[in-house]
């Protein structure tokens, strides 16, 4: 199969779809690999690092998608790549559809088959190629927090850790999943309050069993979120539906309610946002401050440390380029009923649930249409 590689477009979106290390694995199971110039070069791979794992390099996106059987990505395709994909070429890379209506649109116009990271699962019902980047955005949503709550980026002035004699700061994360465990780890680290937040039990005990007296945990309700959201000084937003638009579990009226210099960070803002007031920022101009609550909500978060980012994706999507590229796309999906859950789309059709509910439109069951 030949599997080309463009250069991501998207603003500071440094990471590449494959490593030279990836590319040599598909050269050694006997599959060519189209690069476009340059693709790694924000992450310090050059045309020579891909050349010597065995890819060919090609001057421009048209070349790659014009020629290429599977494009693999990192980030949506944009208008202008959208615009190049075609029938009977398959696309895989993070999609985030659901509160994406004119992507959804234009995959589905294309004829092309749109296998979504997000969504592919694991024997265990989680996610995993969306877990390494979940761990990097959750650690990095502390970074990051921690630099707003400072007074010239409008926070309240607070040490995120404090000092002997001198109160820390009080960090409240929502959801208890990848991305909240590894916020969780790194607030902790720097010797925050923390109160993690879910509607899993088990998910909670698992948290009080790793950090004890270190971390509160609350079961999710109004009562919890209202309550302990009002009294932070570093909201972390971390909820997310497989496939599906994140919840708005803060409302405008809550975020009208905090007090001044509150920071809060919508790492699920990829989804839609679970803040109400959130809309995405990029890393140009990565805040904007409504009700005098600082909001930080880049939509590719983890594109900021973009080589760990993308040797830690590509360890995690190589099994599936390599078992799409070895059976083939169709016995491929059948074969695994995991990779299948990353269809969203599939020959001029919808075939995720809740892209389809997201959008009002039509849903086919991906498994119905690969047995026609």
């Amino acid at each position: 199969m030949l599997v080309g590689v463009p250069k991501e477009i998207k603003n500071h979106e440094y990471r590449v779809g494959l490593v030279p290390a990836a590319v040599r694995e598909l050269v050694h199971h006997r599959h060519e690999v189209l690069m476009e110039t340059n693709a790694g070069a924000g992450i310090g791979f050059g045309d020579e690092d891909y050349t010597g794992a065995g890819a060919q390099i090609t001057a421009d996106a048209d070349s790659v998608f014009g020629q290429a059987e599977m494009i693999v990505k990192v980030k949506e395709p944009q208008a202008v790549e959208r615009a190049m994909l075609r029938e009977n070429q398959t696309l895989f890379t993070y999609l985030h559809l659901a509160p994406d209506l004119d992507q959804t649109k234009d995959l589905v116009d294309s004829g092309s088959t749109c296998i979504a990271y997000e969504t592919v699962t694991d024997a265990m019902g989680r996610l995993p190629l969306l877990a390494p980047m979940s761990e990097v955005a959750g650690r990095m949503s502390i970074q990051a927090g921690a630099m707003c709550m400072e007074k010239s980026h409008g926070g309240k002035g607070i040490l995120l850790g404090g000092v002997p004699g001198v109160m820390q700061g009080h960090v409240v994360i929502l959801g208890g999943g990848v991305v909240g465990q590894n916020a969780a780890q790194m607030a902790v680290g720097m010797g925050a309050r923390v109160t993690i937040i879910d509607r899993s039990v088990d998910v909670l005990r698992n948290i009080d069993h790793l950090y004890g007296n270190r971390v509160q945990t609350l079961y999710s309700t109004q009562d919890a979120i209202i309550s302990s959201v009002m009294n932070a000084d570093l909201i972390i937003g971390s909820v997310l539906i497989p496939g599906a638009s994140a919840p708005k579990l803060v409302t405008a009226d809550m975020v009208r309610e905090m007090s001044a210099g509150t920071v809060v960070v919508d790492v699920a803002i990829d989804q839609g946002g679970c803040f109400e007031t959130s809309h995405a920022t990029t890393h140009d101009d990565p805040t904007f401050i409504q009700d005098d609550v600082v909001h930080y909500c880049v939509a590719n978060m983890p594109g900021a440390v973009a080589r760990t980012s993308a040797a830690a994706l590509n360890n995690a999507t190589l099994p599936y380029v390599l078992e799409l590229a070895d059976k083939g796309i169709k016995d491929a999906l059948k074969s695994n009923v995991h990779l299948l859950h990353g269809l969203n789309v599939y020959g001029g059709q919808v075939t995720n649930e809740f892209v389809g509910e997201a959008h009002h439109m039509s849903y086919i069951d991906p498994e119905g249409i690969l047995a026609a």
